[in-house]
């Protein structure tokens, strides 16, 4: 049976609450959610240029709604394999340039088999950008340099991130996305 897209929205914000913000992944995620200034789109359509329509899309909305802080594109179809989706994700940062919104907004990337280079596919560092399904992350650019402003040592948080995914384990990180 086809979830339907309340419940793909559902499940990605028990992510957010469990992974998130429960593993403090993003010291500035729980702002925004509390103020419901995250807009969630779930795209079920499988053609490239659909998808990036839909992107440019959300990049407008954004425009013309400033109490939307940030935009999770809930992607569905196609990009099941990692390495597709890295794809469409350099696709997707070449529109965000061509459309001139590089430096207005920044996109941020969360795939279910999500893997950073050199690390190996069962390495619970990965957990920090792996989600139920491939997300797109539109952010405001100004918010998050005012977010990153106010915080001390905002460079380090990946190295933190990691470490604490490590430290918890991959069964543990494998239990919250589960």
């Amino acid at each position: 049976m086809q979830q339907t897209d309340q419940e793909h929205i559902n499940r990605t914000l028990d992510w957010i609450h469990r992974v998130i913000i429960g593993c403090n992944f993003c010291p500035f995620a729980a702002r925004p959610l509390q103020r419901n200034g995250i807009r969630f789109r779930v795209d079920r359509n499988s053609d490239l240029e659909t998808m990036l329509a839909t992107l440019a899309e959300e990049f407008q909305h954004l425009d013309q709604n400033p109490d939307t802080e940030t935009t999770l594109l809930i992607l569905q179809q196609g990009l099941s394999e990692f390495e597709d989706y890295l794809d469409f994700l350099s696709v997707c940062q070449q529109l965000l340039e061509d459309l001139e919104y590089e430096g207005i907004y920044q996109l941020a990337s969360f795939h279910p088999a999500y893997q950073f280079a050199g690390t190996d596919l069962d390495d619970p560092s990965n957990y920090t950008n792996r989600s139920p399904y491939p997300i797109i992350h539109i952010l405001r650019e100004d918010s998050l340099e005012k977010a990153l402003a106010s915080y001390p040592n905002p460079e380090l948080i990946p190295e933190r991130n990691i470490r604490y995914a490590r430290e918890r384990g991959l069964e543990y990180m494998k239990a919250l996305l589960s």
